[in-house]
Parts: C-alpha cells; structure tokens; sequence
C-alpha cells in the first residue's frame, strides 16, 4: 500500500517527536502545513500501514488526554508514553507544559 503525499508529510513531522515529549494533533497539522486540520492527523495515523515506525503514541488532543482509549485500564498508548517518563494525573491528563514538543 503506497502513502499519499499528504500522509507521508504528517509522519515526517510525527518521526520527529522525541521520546519523552508529546505533540497535539493541531500541533502536528501547524507543523506538517496543514492549519486548521487536526482531525487529518488522526485520520493518517489511524491509517498508518504497520510496517512504518512512526512514534504515533506520542500524539495527544488539544487537553492533554489521551482521544481513544482502550476498554479496562490503561491505554497501549498510556502505558507507552509512561514508559519514556511522561506521567498522567488521576484524570488521565498529562501537563501539556511539561511535556510538550
């Protein structure tokens, strides 16, 4: 399966996030040219053949929360961004501040 241009754009500037830090969807769009197309981001990650090593975990919404989490417990995607050091509070929402790219 071949990668639009448009989606290959997005994981470039997802590759570039690094371990320990996160980035918003907003941001990712701002970033990979593409204002105002938030929505976008998570359409190409969700899409992302399997064969591409793309820090998609790193990838939070505008609150600091994780958008799609896994039913009972901590998400994959929690439990990954815990492994590099990022720590969630109670609510389940990490300091944008701290740990923003």
């Amino acid at each position: 399966m071949s990668v639009s241009e448009t989606y290959r754009k997005i994981y470039d500037v997802v590759k570039q996030i690094p371990a320990g830090k996160v980035a918003t969807y907003g941001q990712i769009a701002e970033l990979a040219g593409f204002s105002r197309q938030a929505r976008m981001i998570g359409y190409a990650l969700h899409s992302m053949p399997e064969s591409e090593d793309i820090p998609w975990h790193r990838v939070l919404n505008a609150r600091g929360t994780i958008s799609l989490k896994s039913d009972g417990g901590k998400s994959e995607q929690q439990a990954m961004l815990e492994a590099e050091g990022i720590r969630f509070n109670k609510q389940g929402k990490l300091d944008l501040k701290k740990y923003r790219w």
